[in-house]
């Protein structure tokens, strides 16, 4: 929103002031309350090791909620913030943080924070051009958190009493949710033009695409022992549904090779055999492994192969690790029936977007999915250089490997203002993505 407003100011030849509720030296983060913890420091990539850390210098900042001197902040966006939230009134209030209905980003910079909604603040500005890029976190948070949430598709549940890593129902998305949103805005100013984004596919962001499904690599003597050790458990699954089931047999079937192997996960879909276990098996979890489908979430990678007792002896085959002689859990894989829900609903809320910017001649709609798929694919050349989704590396991602760079938000901005061109015939000048920062080393 900030590279878009400058370049507006450019192109219009008047000087504009943009303000966003941006914190000075967050490197440790910040307090709420005096609380720390609640807002994570600042991810850097650590030039010896090659991997993320975050920060450890101790928060300084508090959070006070009063808004820019009693007004709204331009830039509206609130990180964490699902479709719901934003006319949720009370966001910004510190004593609701503990039930989970309150962000702390709100709580520092919301106008009003017992009563101020996110879009109330937004309004009141009566805006003459704005961009709406929500619905991501209505997904997303499910399927960062491993799927451990519920997907409310078609349930028509109130989503004020969702779990924070629920799917939002795509039909209260698209009924009520989004078109109020878009509703407010133009009920405040009519006139209003705006861009509408989509969400883009959770495919291809590099927190699920960096981590292989078969990570695992093996010599032929360490797959002999794990096939040993995994006989029991597949014996007593064919004894159990070999008649009646053999997909599922040779589904769950866990057999290593030499060279690289997938990892082992639960699968809450699987028949659950967990309370038969015949004479001469292993307890039969719901387990069996990855395949291409399944998505290993960035996170886990610090675990695969790791013991799962802390306490075992490392040099012990039989000590259990990790993806390898212990299945990973629901929260370290997006299993392949859940990459089926999160798109599925992401979709249908794709469709309602398009909707409403096709209803207005004063919107346009921008696919922001296309972009992040060619960012995972060939990657986006912008003259002076080119990015990708590779983690750390391609330039696009941040460190947490769900949000772009500082870069990567450059060459979206610059997709929104082609978007502007071409749908308002304006003449906006795009910027250089180049000279912007991508990684923060230490």
């Amino acid at each position: 929103p900030n590279i878009l407003a400058q370049q507006f100011a450019n192109a219009d030849g008047v000087a504009v002031s943009f303000d966003q509720p941006l914190v000075g030296g967050n490197d440790g983060g910040l307090l709420v309350g005096g609380t720390a913890g609640i807002l994570e420091n600042r991810f850097v990539l650590n030039s010896d090791t090659k991997k993320p850390e975050r920060l450890t210098a101790v928060p300084t900042e508090d959070v006070v909620g009063t808004g820019l001197n009693g007004t709204p902040f331009n830039n509206m966006g609130v990180p964490g913030a699902k479709s719901f939230h934003l006319a949720a009134s009370g966001y910004g209030n510190p004593a609701g943080l503990a039930a989970g209905a309150a962000n702390p980003y709100f709580v520092r910079f919301a106008v009003t924070q017992a009563t101020s909604s996110v879009i109330g603040d937004a309004i009141a500005q009566a805006p003459s051009f704005f961009t709406l890029w929500i619905g991501n976190n209505d997904v997303l948070s499910f399927a960062t958190s491993g799927g451990v949430g519920i997907d409310q598709t078609g349930t028509g549940t109130n989503p004020a009493l969702y779990g924070p890593d629920d799917i939002t129902d795509p039909a209260a998305f698209a009924g009520s949710i989004y078109p109020g949103i878009v509703g407010a805005i133009t009920t405040a100013n009519p006139a209003a033009q705006g861009v509408l984004i989509n969400i883009p596919d959770v495919s291809t962001i590099p927190f699920f695409t960096t981590v292989p499904y078969n990570p695992v690599p093996l010599d032929q003597a360490s797959a002999d022992a794990l096939n040993a050790a995994y006989a029991a458990y597949n014996d007593g699954v064919a004894a159990i549904l070999g008649a009646s089931d053999p997909d599922q047999v040779a589904k769950r079937k866990i057999t290593f090779a030499a060279g690289q192997n997938a990892v082992v996960i639960l699968d809450e879909t699987l028949t659950d055999l967990t309370g038969i276990n015949p004479p001469a098996t292993s307890a039969l979890l719901n387990m069996r492994q990855a395949t291409a489908a399944d998505l290993i979430i960035l996170p886990t990678s610090a675990i695969i192969g790791e013991l799962v007792n802390p306490a075992d002896d490392p040099n012990d085959p039989a000590s259990p690790r990790w993806g390898i002689s212990a299945p990973l859990q629901d929260k370290d894989v997006l299993d392949a029936a859940e990459v089926q829900a999160v798109n599925t609903a992401r979709l249908a809320m794709n469709v309602a977007i398009k909707a409403a910017a096709d209803a207005n001649p004063n919107f346009v709609y921008l696919d922001a999915a296309a972009i992040m798929t060619q960012l995972n694919t060939t990657g986006i050349n912008f003259g002076s250089g080119s990015i990708k989704a590779e983690f750390a590396t391609g330039g696009a991602f941040s460190l947490d490997g769900v949000h772009p760079t500082a870069r990567g938000y450059a060459v979206i901005a610059n997709s929104i203002i082609d978007a502007i061109n071409g749908g308002f015939g304006a003449n906006v000048h795009k910027v250089d993505p180049a000279l912007s920062p991508t990684i923060f080393l230490k």
